[in-house]
């Protein structure tokens, strides 16, 4: 009985019915990067690794590489071994003798009064190269050394990223919305030398003090034992400090600093193509973030070519991302790929519905933008506010792009026909951290839309689904199960820094029939995403497997949430679950019993918020604080989170007579649902 009720824990349900097709419009077709049929059966698995070396011909290398995939130590693949590059020289300094005048990024304001900045890759090439002089003349830092980046959406973020990349240091960006904690936690995991931030930043009309956080990481990494020396601080407003007061010895103002480094220039340090080029943690089920390490390589060429094939990225175009660069989706897909494409892309500090629910649209208009690339919550944000907004401005997109979640296809529908204009073709893409780049998506050119639907593979990625004994689930079964990669990829991680037990724990153990196979068919990566094929070969993402909730786009750990009102003394247990949010598709809401003799309140339920917050950042605000007398829980003590989260959406609880407290639900339900 036991084994049957964990089977049926453990299934996912599909109801969707499948959505009738877009076709992408011809004038797009005719003008697509990629539109060559081909390219399937060339990226086909008869022809792997041999296939990616299209991705690797988009890169400037130092030294060819001698072998294109090493996966003689799985899952450890090594791509383009023997070969040498640096990614600050094939993001900049090779596009000088072509456009060095074009435009590498516009920077927009939030206060919408301020003047649009423009950096060139001329601008750009000056910058990276003042600040990486900076970086390795006054604060010492060398080849392999880490540096944390703890700032928010400016152009500033992608300058001190390439001058880290161009002295062969390691980067590790942390979201700018992250408290001092959660920052601190990364950067004494990473043993990290420096740290780089800046004193605020504008944020729905609010001035915000980012200085703080710094203070706050800075002191709690020491009480860790991790001692941090320097920390470099941009102002937004050069010439105006306005963050929180300077430590003498430890802080120093870059504004200040920088005239001391005009018109030098660094020499791209050439580095192993495997060599890593940057961390990037992200949550995990054991309440510790993971750093997810990323090569040099491997990775650049993944992110150069997807951004060319899937976001058909041309030289006259403006490209609009407005994901967080703190976040996978803006190194992928606003630093890296795009810059190594040499193009052109808008950067925006602001809220998107800051001042109005127009700005996003007058800002599209302005520059011409005509590649849109955003998030589910996003677009339903964005309708709240009506369908008439769109219209009143004259912008027009060739391609949109939506990540970081599944997309509903009601919202889908409102994202083509409002947003686009029925003119616009989108892809629906599918990806992870971890994966460094898309996975499934639609080529636009090749394959027509299905709300819903993330799309096939894209060539060269070749996914299945399997079940929990790890056998393929029949494509058009209707049947769900865990989606997985059969081969792997340049743009895939390393491994987890300091953690490679835990990498292949985490990614390759469950469907490994044989730890001693040195062959990579047997070492299918699985991304802890449920999943369903269709007839036709197109997927649709069912949500995480695993106790990760996927807020805004922005996975957060359960564990890791969890952890900060542990640490709370009232609190005997917790559970964080994701309940259903129209605007953010999830959001936690937080479970907990209280030790005997403590009363629970409103004051105690705000101090357990403001805990979430301070530990982890605004983006994990809870919903909900609900104080109940018990958990449900197996006879094994496993906390039945799945009733909890029945229960929070208003959903079936179904039999709750395994349980060894049957009678609590109950009680929590009433509560909850009274």
């Amino acid at each position: 009985m036991a084994d049957k009720n964990s089977r049926q824990e453990q299934e996912i349900e599909v109801h969707w019915r499948e959505e009738d097709y877009y076709e992408p419009p011809q004038s797009f077709v005719a003008q697509a990067n990629l539109k060559d049929p081909d390219v399937y059966p060339r990226f086909s698995l008869e022809n792997f690794p041999d296939c990616f070396v299209e991705y690797a011909d988009l890169l400037d290398w130092e030294k060819p590489w001698d072998t294109v995939l090493d996966s003689s130590h799985p899952p450890f693949w090594r791509w383009f071994v023997g070969g040498r590059l640096n990614a600050s020289y094939n993001c900049i300094d090779r596009h000088l003798s072509t456009h060095p005048d074009k435009v590498a990024y516009y920077f927009v304001a939030e206060h919408e009064h301020d003047p649009i900045v423009t950096v060139t890759y001329r601008e750009l090439y000056w910058r990276v190269n003042e600040f990486a002089a900076l970086l390795r003349d006054f604060a010492g830092v060398k080849k392999g050394d880490r540096v944390t980046i703890h700032m928010p959406m400016v152009v500033e973020l992608p300058i001190a990223m390439l001058a880290c990349a161009r002295l062969g240091a390691i980067h590790s960006v942390v979201f700018g919305g992250f408290s001092g904690q959660a920052c601190a936690d990364r950067m004494v995991d990473s043993e990290s030398s420096l740290l780089i931030t800046i004193d605020g930043y504008n944020r729905n009309g609010k001035w915000l003090d980012h200085k703080e956080k710094a203070d706050i990481a800075v002191a709690r990494a020491n009480e860790l034992g991790h001692v941090l020396n320097r920390v470099l601080i941009f102002e937004r407003e050069p010439g105006h400090y306005g963050g929180s007061a300077l430590v003498e010895g430890r802080d120093y103002v870059i504004n200040d600093l920088l005239p001391q480094y005009r018109g030098r220039v660094v020499e791209p340090e050439s580095v192993p193509a495997e060599d890593p080029l940057f961390l990037m943690y992200t949550s995990g089920s054991t309440g510790k973030p993971k750093g997810i390490q990323h090569g040099t390589g491997g990775y650049l060429s993944y992110v150069t070519a997807t951004c060319k094939n899937i976001l058909d990225i041309q030289p006259d175009d403006v490209y609009w991302c407005m994901a967080d660069i703190g976040w996978i989706t803006g190194h992928s897909y606003i630093v890296y790929g795009p810059l190594s494409l040499g193009a052109t892309s808008v950067i925006y500090e602001g809220g998107p519905a800051y001042p109005d629910a127009g700005r996003v649209w007058r800002i599209a208009e302005r520059l011409g933008v005509n590649i849109f690339h955003t998030s589910p919550t996003a677009i339903r944000s964005l309708r709240q506010h009506g369908s008439a907004i769109p219209g009143k401005y004259n912008y027009h997109f060739k391609l949109m792009v939506t990540v970081g979640e599944p997309i509903e296809p009601d919202v889908w529908r409102w994202y083509y026909n409002v947003v686009g204009k029925q003119e616009a073709v989108i892809v629906d893409t599918w990806w992870q951290t971890e994966t460094g780049g898309f996975l499934c998506s639609t080529v636009p050119a090749l394959k027509p839309m299905k709300p819903g639907s993330t799309g096939p593979g894209i060539p060269g990625i070749h996914p299945v689904v399997l079940d929990e004994e790890g056998n393929e689930v029949s494509a058009g079964s209707g049947e769900g199960g865990n989606i997985c990669i059969r081969n792997p990829w340049p743009g895939i991680c390393q491994t987890i820094w300091r953690d490679p037990d835990r990498f292949v724990r985490t990614y390759y153990e469950k469907y490994n029939k044989n730890p001693e196979s040195k062959d990579w068919r047997d070492w299918p990566y699985m991304a802890g995403d449920g999943a369903m094929e269709a007839a036709d070969g197109y997927f649709r993402i069912l949500g995480r497997i695993d106790d990760v909730i996927n807020v805004a786009g922005h996975r957060l750990g359960t564990k890791e949430l969890e952890s900060a009102v542990l640490r709370m003394p009232e609190v005997a247990e917790a559970a964080v679950v994701a309940a259903h949010d129209d605007i953010k598709g999830s959001i936690p809401e937080i479970y907990v019993s209280l030790h005997p003799g403590i009363i629970g309140d409103d004051a105690l339920s705000q101090k357990i918020v403001d805990a979430i917050v301070r530990e982890i950042g605004p983006i994990a605000r809870p919903r909900k604080i609900w104080m109940v007398p018990d958990l449900p829980k197996t006879r094994s003590g496993k906390i039945m989170r799945r009733i909890l989260a029945s229960i929070s959406d208003n959903r079936e609880i179904g039999d709750v007579t395994t349980l060894s407290n049957p009678e609590v639900v109950d009680s929590i339900h009433h509560l909850v649902r009274p």
